[in-house]
């Protein structure tokens, strides 16, 4: 079996006086879609924004590709390859959507003034390449023909698709999705779980937050049961299914 390319040791994190995640430990395999569920309030949220470096922990270890995370900033755990999606989409509302893109590309050279003056060259050579990448990537999430519409005007559902595209221009080895179809209407949603799996065939890992279990259990290779900010149980998804303590406390009968 693969060593893991996520790997949550002993996490702890509370806020005040509630212990929102509770000495976490769990790992996720390469090349996988893993489904992370549980009741409201179990640290499914709070634990992704520790992985990712939006929140410190108070006790644990973060381990992405083989390397320590907890304690880095946000970008620089996304330079490394691990990138997240947010329940409610962030785009650049008056950007268009291949700016959207464009602004996520990398490397963006462009970014710095003084290579615009000294090696413009460059950094038109680096812009048409990154513009070819977003055409391509706005290829596989069906938004092509959206390109030059603002941010602002798509569907949720197109937001979410745009979110994931702005994330693909980093080459991320792994994403954090945080409910990817919360809102989104069926055809949009059949849209986005074909470009996940389709990814995670071709070797990107995912790791999933969702409250709907149909997408879970349909979609997912493993799934992980978060109770009570620690892990429940784990499995595939029959076996998370048949589990009583996972029946009693979350699928119910």
């Amino acid at each position: 079996m693969s060593a893991p390319i996520l790997s949550v040791r002993g996490i702890s994190k509370s806020f005040g006086g509630l212990r929102a995640v509770d000495g976490c430990t769990l790992a996720v395999t390469p090349g996988t879609i893993t489904g992370l569920i549980g009741p409201n309030g179990a640290g499914k949220s709070t634990l992704f924004n520790v992985v990712i470096g939006l929140y410190a922990p108070d006790r644990g270890e973060v381990w992405f590709d083989g390397r320590r995370i907890d304690g880095l900033p946000p970008y620089r755990i996304v330079r490394r390859g691990l990138a997240k999606t947010f329940q409610i989409p962030r785009e650049f509302g008056s950007l268009t959507v291949l700016e959207n893109l464009l602004v996520a590309a990398r490397p963006n050279r462009g970014e710095k003034i003084a290579n615009l003056l000294v090696r413009p060259g460059l950094v038109r050579r680096e812009l048409a390449e990154n513009a070819a990448a977003a055409g391509g990537v706005l290829d596989l999430v069906g938004l092509r023909a959206l390109r030059d519409e603002y941010a602002m005007n798509l569907s949720g559902g197109q937001k979410k698709l745009l979110e994931l595209a702005r994330v693909l221009m980093g080459h991320p080895k792994m994403i954090l999705l945080d409910e990817p179809v919360a809102g989104v209407n069926p055809t949009l949603t059949r849209r986005l779980l074909e470009v996940v799996e389709k990814l995670r065939d071709d070797g990107t890992t995912f790791f999933l937050v969702e409250h709907d279990m149909d997408v879970v259990m349909r979609h997912c290779d493993r799934i992980i049961v978060l109770h009570q900010g620690r892990g429940l149980a784990e499995g595939t998804p029959d076996e998370v299914r048949a589990d009583p303590r996972v029946v009693e406390s979350y699928l119910g009968a």
